[in-house]
């Protein structure tokens, strides 16, 4: 016997170790608990970084990922509400403790905005571009770019309008009242009345004028235009910054520490920011403390890294501050509060602002491999390239136009329907400035235009001189647009909604509704065995014919559509 237990017992103590570490190579669970310095935090995110395996912490801050891949080592993650978040790297079959450090709750206003493009540093304290925009040079082989060339965010950002928001030409003019030339309009004049006393006159007709200008008519103060369009450098000072004296990460418009730095926006009860509160005015920031950073992320498993989770970030109303303004009581821009009353808004069915205007773009990384990005699902991916008012594409997918037509002896009718089925607010939007124009034209065989006998017109607005050259008042035709008049003067269209307007008309396209007109055309005059062309078009316009010839805007039309129908008169 006891020479049998001296051989034996061996045997079973090695049996037993190999079956203990078979059954841990089978393992393809991990278990844990996430704490922070003083106790377990439940309902934290557990994640297998950059995947969709998730789990969250119980009561006890317990939690357990299933479905690993046995003894293949996972990088686990932990976020919570009010933390950093965190990661370990683990095995199968591990029992793990994952602990979050608290970020900050207050704003710093000392802190110093990172710049988006080069800036020499480490870690965290670098530009932006360090990481998260391409080098084309580090990709190129015998396959040419790497798929990840010039799709990561400062590389879409700067072709952004965000990017150019301090910088923006229209912008620039418009404050200033000056042409891009750099010629100036004249001061602003002033009568007087008994019961009013001092009020703006209309500008003389009799002086060069080169369209209006904030500092025409407030040269003493700097206004808050800088709260949207240089707001890294009017967030601590919404109403003292001149947006054209800004210089450094301000001067890049909005920048992506900015909107990386942004924790709550503060709206009313109808969840629409406060009346002329717009950019800045509405944001909550977390700046860091000195020797710390601090990133707010649409993704819960960026680690290592001063870095947070907030779901504001994929939501509406992260735009609402500069999407929505009320300036003397007139709501001028609006893209926010339109979608918030369309389908768009609902939480089930509809679209984030996010959606159309970050569209995913199929791309799988946010940061440069090298730089240690991640593989990631690329409907995760928000493009920063913020397709808007200038862009093609967006706009050609904005609406839909729909053209019939009817002949009855010697009319010609022609009917057509804009349907606003694809934007999630009006169209055009935003700034009063914009159009959308419906040309209608009628041309015999010969190429001469069919006299119009009944049907609306494009307003005096739309410019008058050569149809040619984009003035299209009195063609047939509709342009749909916000028309502000100023109080005072009566200047009217106008954008220079800095002053006390009024909405003149607004015959702008809901999201989901649709807008018919008909024109009637006389035939008699083309001969009868003929045919005849009807040519639709669907135009948006950035700003009124007028003001960009004061100020030397040269901005082309954007064809959204056209149709073409050919008619037999016979």
């Amino acid at each position: 016997m006891f020479e049998w237990k001296r051989v034996v017992i061996p045997v079973l103590v090695i049996l037993l170790l190999c079956s203990g570490s078979a059954a841990a190579q089978a393992n393809t669970t991990i278990s844990g608990v996430v704490i922070d310095a003083h106790s377990q935090i439940s309902n934290a995110i557990v994640r297998v970084q950059a995947t969709e395996n998730s789990t969250t912490t119980d009561e006890q801050g317990r939690f357990q990922l299933a479905g690993l891949q046995p003894g293949e080592p996972v990088f686990i993650t932990a976020w919570a509400s009010g933390y950093y978040i965190a990661g370990v790297i683990a095995l199968p079959g591990e029992d793990i403790e994952i602990q979050l450090e608290a970020h900050t709750v207050e704003d710093n206003p000392e802190y110093k905005w990172l710049p988006s493009t080069y800036h020499p540093g480490e870690g965290e304290n670098q530009g932006c571009s360090e990481c998260h925009a391409s080098d084309a040079s580090l990709q190129t082989g015998e396959d040419g770019p790497g798929e990840w060339a010039n799709s990561l965010p400062v590389d879409e950002w700067l072709l952004d309008a965000h990017a150019q928001a301090a910088t923006n030409p229209r912008f620039l003019t418009m404050y200033l009242g000056q042409d891009m030339a750099g010629e100036q309009s004249p001061p602003t004049r002033y009568g007087t009345s008994r019961d009013y006393g001092s009020f703006p006159l209309p500008p003389d007709p009799a002086q060069p004028y080169y369209g209006p200008g904030y500092k025409l008519d407030f040269p003493a103060t700097a206004g808050n235009c800088a709260a949207c369009h240089t707001p890294a450098a009017s967030v601590n000072d919404p109403y003292g910054v001149n947006p054209t004296t800004v210089s450094g990460v301000p001067a890049e418009g909005i920048p992506c520490d900015f909107c990386h730095k942004i924790w709550n926006v503060h709206l009313d009860e109808s969840d629409l920011p406060y009346a002329n509160m717009p950019g800045v005015l509405s944001f909550e920031f977390r700046r860091p403390p000195e020797g710390h950073n601090f990133f707010t992320g649409p993704f819960d498993d960026v680690a290592p890294g001063e870095d947070t989770y907030s779901p504001l970030q994929q939501q509406s109303q992260f735009c609402a501050p500069c999407h929505f303004g009320t300036f003397w009581d007139t709501v001028i821009y609006n893209s926010y509060g339109e979608w918030l009353e369309s389908v768009y808004s609902d939480p089930e069915t509809g679209k984030t602002c996010q959606d159309c205007h970050m569209p995913r773009r199929g791309v799988s990384h946010f940061v440069r491999p090298d730089k240690g990005g991640l593989q990631r699902a690329s409907e995760t991916i928000y493009s920063h390239r913020m397709p808007g008012a200038s862009d093609e594409e967006l706009l050609q997918n904005a609406v839909s136009m729909a053209v019939s037509t009817d002949l009855d002896d010697d009319q010609l009718a022609v009917t057509v329907t804009i349907t606003n089925d694809r934007t999630g607010h009006h169209i055009p939007t935003d700034s009063p400035l914009r159009q959308l124009i419906v040309l209608v034209a009628v041309t015999d065989s010969d190429g001469d235009f069919l006299p119009l006998k009944d049907g609306p017109t494009i307003p005096v607005w739309g410019g008058e001189g050569n149809t040619e050259d984009g003035y299209y008042s009195g063609v047939p035709g509709t342009a749909y647009a916000k028309i502000l008049q100023e109080m005072w003067t009566e200047v009217s269209p106008t954008g220079a909604y800095w002053n006390p307007t009024r909405i003149l008309s607004d015959n702008r396209i809901p999201a989901m509704a649709s807008d018919t007109t008909t024109y009637r055309f006389n035939t008699s005059q083309a001969c009868e065995a003929c045919a005849v062309t009807v040519n639709v078009k669907l135009l948006f316009r950035r700003a009124f014919i007028e003001l960009m010839d004061q100020k030397g805007w040269a901005i082309p039309d954007i064809l959204i559509d056209q149709i073409d129908v050919e008619i037999s008169l016979q």
